[in-house]
This record gives structure tokens, C-alpha cells and sequence, in this order.
């Protein structure tokens, strides 16, 4: 029996490792599923999804010339297909589309001037320059403080 790339097989865990699982081949082979290729999901700890002795159905991968063989359990498990995403009825370009979501609150207020802008961002930038100053101020050990 040939291992064929894209072909589904049953193995057996053989033995893990911080980087992956060996899985036992029904013709005798062995070969690899790496962490990346465990779950859908992130896995921090392998020993977390699977045991020396489990049953698992994999999918190949690839097989190299070397006789490494690469295998996958997420890509084995038949999920199905998502739809396509629906064409956008209007052909304009991006930056054509009239703007949508958030939308101006004060419609019948004049716009704030250069001068009221500049005003509200320096206050804002004084009380948060402040607030720094005094949280790291509070660590070193306050003003004067000298090392000795």
C-alpha cells in the first residue's frame, strides 16, 4: 500500500514530542503530524489533544523523497465548504460609496474650528502628560530623590 498525498488513513499515536506527534501508518510507515496541524485552535500543550495509543484519522500531506512523511488531523476532518461571498451590488469604487456608520452627532452645530481642536487636544495632552508624571514619580521615589 502507497502512501498518496491528499489521501485519509487511520494511525496510531506512537510517540510525542514538544513539536508534534508520530502516528503509526497501516502499512507499516510512520509519520509526522506537526502541533500547527493538531487542531483548529491554538495548542499550546499537545498532551492536551492527544495520548500515545489514540486512534486518529489523518490526512497526508506530503511525502518527501527522504521517506518523511507529513500528516495532518484538522485538514482530515470533513467540515463543509463555507459559501461564497455575495458580489457587492454596487460596482463603485471605495472611495466612491457614500460614508456609512458613524455619523456626525451634532448635524446642526457649526464645525469646531482649528483654534477649539487645538484647545481641546492640548488640555487633553496636559492631563495625560500629568498622570504619567505623577504615576512614575510615585516609583522612583518622587522629585530630588537622590541615589546614593
Amino acid at each position: 500500500m502507497s502512501i498518496e498525498v491528499g489521501s485519509k488513513l487511520q494511525g496510531k499515536v506512537t510517540g510525542i514530542t514538544n513539536f508534534g506527534a508520530f502516528i503509526a501508518l497501516p502499512d507499516g510507515s510512520t509519520g509526522l503530524v506537526h502541533i500547527s496541524e493538531v487542531a483548529d485552535n491554538y495548542v499550546k500543550d499537545i498532551n492536551d489533544h492527544l495520548k500515545v495509543g489514540d486512534q486518529v484519522e489523518v490526512k497526508v500531506l506530503n511525502v518527501e523523497k527522504d521517506g518523511k512523511i507529513g500528516l495532518s488531523i484538522k485538514k482530515a476532518i470533513d467540515r463543509p465548504e463555507r459559501p461564497a461571498r455575495p458580489e457587492r451590488s454596487d460596482s463603485k469604487p471605495y472611495s466612491q460609496r457614500p460614508r456609512q456608520g458613524r455619523a456626525n452627532d451634532n448635524r446642526n452645530s457649526r464645525p469646531e474650528n482649528f483654534e477649539t481642536k487645538m484647545a481641546k487636544f492640548l488640555k487633553d495632552s496636559e492631563d495625560r502628560l500629568s498622570s504619567l508624571k505623577r504615576n512614575t514619580e510615585s516609583k522612583r521615589g518622587g522629585r530630588g530623590a537622590k541615589r546614593g
